[in-house]
């Protein structure tokens, strides 16, 4: 297991490109065969991946969890952004198409992630947070999503928002999960920009090409920075860090959200000639 040691807002204002990178960046996801962790000090979320090929991979338990398996205390989300796969909860076989969503509930002692395909597998991403309390495990299709679409071509962020893992659809602890795809032409992500105290949030970015990326954009409203984010890495942002991104063309992103609320339209919305 890999840890990212996030910076307060006093070091990030003096961070070079490298240092933020190392603070924030979530990288080497989505390796055939392997499934890979990230302990973010950010709500102690753990952000990783599971890409099985010749076989299952089963997620494991580290020393660093003071439990006896992964679970045991946390709640996951799952999302597929491979072609089909399955995981098994303790003995209960869920089904995941490509975009499809999983929650797996506190005290699912066995989790096991295979594909249907070793030639064309599933990519299963993956978002971990805390739980006070057990709620069953629960498949969400992409279909069941709640879908919103937002934004305009003329403020190039046509987009359409999955939420799969909210209230009303799932009942989870603290864990908020979904995904935003941007229409062709539009590569503008959450404009107007926005900030929630309450809570913080992981994007990971997919369905970009190896010649394309996105510009991230982070830190308080009055002093933004920018981080490359290519395909399949991820950015932890902290409460008090606005969260957006302009990329090459148009892509995909996952959103994940944990912490005191869970309304999705919790924000706190920064009028655009107040950044900086």
């Amino acid at each position: 297991m890999k840890f990212l040691h996030t910076a307060d807002r006093e070091r990030y204002r003096r961070m070079t490109t490298g240092e933020l990178r190392e603070a924030y960046l979530i990288d080497g996801m989505f390796i055939p065969g392997e499934v890979t962790l990230q302990y973010v000090d950010v709500e102690r979320s753990i952000v990783g991946s599971a890409v099985p090929v010749n076989g299952g991979l089963n997620l494991p338990v580290h020393k660093e969890l003071a439990s006896d398996y992964f679970a045991q205390r946390r709640e996951i989300g799952v999302i597929n952004i491979g072609r089909a796969g399955k995981v098994v909860v303790d003995g209960e076989s869920f089904d995941l198409d490509n975009r499809d969503s999983l929650y797996i509930g506190r005290g699912s002692r066995e989790v096991e992630f295979t594909s249907a395909s070793d030639d064309d597998p599933a990519k299963f991403y993956f978002v971990s947070y805390p739980a006070h309390k057990a709620y069953p495990s629960k498949l969400v299709k992409r279909s069941e999503a709640n879908r919103l679409e937002m934004g305009s071509v003329e403020e190039c962020n046509d987009r359409v928002i999955n939420q799969s893992l909210i209230p009303g659809i799932v009942d989870t602890c603290q864990l908020v999960m979904g995904f935003t795809e941007l229409s062709p032409g539009s590569n503008w992500n959450t404009m107007p920009v926005h900030t929630h105290r309450r809570r913080t949030e992981v994007y990971m970015y997919f369905d970009l090409a190896d010649d394309q990326c996105v510009f991230h954009f982070m830190g308080e409203p009055n002093e933004t920075k920018s981080i490359v984010v290519r395909n399949g890495q991820a950015v932890a942002s902290p409460s008090w860090s606005i969260h957006s991104g302009v990329g090459t063309r148009n892509y995909t992103f996952i959103w994940a959200m944990g912490g005191e609320n869970q309304e999705f339209p919790d924000m706190d919305h920064v009028d655009m000639k107040d950044i900086l």
